[in-house]
């Protein structure tokens, strides 16, 4: 009786990104199964269950959230030495720094690994204000070395390969642009009378926090139901928080929803005036396309952005947002006025970012480079 060959396994690993990481879960995944046996172990969040498919929950293995580096090696590491061993892939997809030691015994044991670089760690690094002791930079810099000589390498930037010209293996640029499925959700219905602004991704005052709430206190004068609500991870200390002059008197104007799902959160992006991705141009920041601009332009929102040339190029190109400094509230709160007060010329702004998404900047073309990658 003939049966088919066994389809080659694919382990997509990370001791840090969350089960319900949209690159990894809602695009990478979905690209593989098709044609490779997909094993995902990554880190549980908070109710992740819960926005989970049933899908989604094949073959995937949960591990405890650890925010410190020194416990994620104790207990993290091991467990997936042990998951690898268990189901045995022949290639492991790696999603960040500290599993390159691991990877090196995944390599021996006769597995292939690809190596995703998401961050330039060369400048992201001194930003840290913790995992970055002497001995893990000293480690990482090692490793990541080493690796260049042995794994295939992802880069999610163009610019990265001004670090990573040395790769003796192949090698793709993915890009993190948009999902198609978002196209397909309808255009913002904003609320003028009690206008609100959309932000996602990790909160922080390397990308603008401070300048936002700034920003807000300027704009609830003339509006005075103004509202942000944030979805992401906090990295701001309570300490910092209350140092910020605005912060408390702005509190009734920022609602935080921690880290969802994007489907939970885009649910509020349906009522909002614009989405605000600000970066300041520290580490990385200035080389990177921050991932949620494109998410905001497929949903259509207009975007308000920072005004670093990388960003300029995609804002005015398009015509679809505003471009300002991240260190000037000012800037910030004129753009938001002018999107309370313009709701046509904002809908054609939206409209254009949609396009672009269209057009340019979706998934499905980078999702094609990754199975090449893959193939090769």
């Amino acid at each position: 009786m003939y049966s088919p060959p066994k389809r080659r396994g694919v382990l997509l690993l990370s001791t840090v990104h969350s089960v319900i990481d949209p690159r990894i879960m809602g695009k990478i995944r979905p690209v593989l199964l098709p044609h490779y046996e997909v094993y995902c172990a990554l880190v549980k969040t908070h109710s992740a269950d819960d926005s989970l498919s049933l899908t989604q929950k094949l073959n995937l293995h949960a591990f405890a959230n650890f925010r410190r580096l020194l416990w994620r090696l104790v207990w993290l590491h091991p467990q997936a030495l042990w998951y690898f061993l268990k189901i045995r892939p022949q290639i492991v997809h790696i999603f960040v720094a500290e599993l390159l030691p691991l990877a090196f015994v995944f390599r021996w044991l006769g597995a292939e690994v690809i190596y995703e670089v998401q961050e330039n760690l060369y400048k992201k690094i001194p930003l840290k204000s913790y995992n970055r002791g002497w001995f893990f930079e000293r480690m990482f810099r090692y490793f990541d070395q080493q690796a260049r000589q042995s794994f295939k390498f992802v880069l999610t930037e163009d610019a990265y390969l001004q670090e990573y010209k040395d790769l003796l293996r192949p090698f793709a640029i993915v890009h993190n642009f948009a999902e198609s499925r978002w196209l397909s959700w309808p255009l913002p219905q904003p609320d003028y009378r009690n206008p609100s602004f959309f932000y996602a991704g990790v909160i922080s005052l390397e990308r603008g926090f401070d300048t936002m709430v700034a920003a807000l206190k300027k704009v609830s004068l003339q509006y005075p139901n103004v509202h942000l609500r944030l979805f992401g991870h906090l990295r701001i200390s309570e300490e910092s928080l209350r140092n910020l002059s605005d912060y408390e008197a702005m509190q009734n104007h920022l609602t935080f929803y921690g880290y969802v799902s994007q489907e939970q959160a885009f649910e509020y992006a349906k009522t909002s005036l614009a989405g605000i991705v600000l970066l300041k141009p520290v580490g990385d920041y200035v080389d990177s396309y921050p991932t949620k601009l494109f998410d905001y332009m497929a949903l259509g929102l207009p975007v308000i952005t920072s005004d670093l040339p990388l960003l300029k190029e995609v804002i005015e190109a398009h015509q679809c947002g505003f471009c300002v400094s991240a260190y000037d509230a000012d800037s910030l709160a004129h753009a938001m006025i002018t999107c309370i007060e313009n709701p046509v010329l904002m809908t054609q702004i939206g409209q254009n970012g949609r396009d672009a998404v269209i057009h340019k900047y979706n998934w499905e073309k980078e999702g094609a480079s990754l199975l090449n990658l893959y193939g090769n």
